[in-house]
């Protein structure tokens, strides 16, 4: 879910980069290197040369700003949120800012947001997501990949039990001090 909005920053985020190297002249536009991290990063986990990098680029670009502005609040909602009917009713508000800002870059965000609301509001109720499940799923496309051509019943089962299980299994019970 996040990924789908910080990807519609990210983008955004490029153009403009783009747009500033053009426009600027080459001092002020080779300032703004080594902003990708600082810009991923969230705000409270930036360190004081990243965030002085950060706020040369978003100086230069106040619609970026606000869209990184927009991206984090509705981060922050989704973390602090703890009932359905306030994250639906925050969310909403937040779509309102993100329509009334003009951006772009929402866009396809907004739509999926639409489509799905409530759906993606049930994260309120016990802050679950499908990681998990969606990490198991990948696991098992790459076990189905990388025992592609093994007929032999055991050794499947040998390369399951090595990918799931590994080390943990096959480590020796005392490691050597060093």
């Amino acid at each position: 879910m996040t990924q789908h909005y910080h990807d519609a920053v990210d983008t955004f985020r490029k153009q403009e980069l783009k747009r500033l190297r053009k426009a600027l002249p080459k001092a002020d536009a080779d300032g703004l290197k080594h902003t990708l991290w600082p810009f991923r990063k969230r705000a409270e986990r930036l360190e004081a040369d990243e965030q002085a990098r950060l706020d040369q680029l978003l100086a230069h670009s106040p619609p970026l700003k606000q869209a990184y502005d927009l991206r984090e609040e509705l981060t922050q909602i989704f973390e602090t949120t703890r009932a359905k009917a306030a994250g639906i009713r925050r969310i909403k508000a937040w779509r309102q800012k993100v329509v009334s800002s003009g951006l772009t870059c929402f866009d396809p965000f907004l739509k999926l947001l639409d489509t799905w609301l409530d759906r993606i509001t049930n994260y309120f109720r016990h802050h679950q997501s499908s990681g998990f499940v969606e990490g198991l799923n990948n696991k098992l496309k790459v076990l189905k990949r990388r025992c592609y051509g093994i007929y032999n019943l055991r050794h499947l089962f040998q390369r399951i039990t090595l990918d799931l299980e590994g080390y943990r299994r096959f480590r020796p019970t005392s490691t050597p001090a060093y």
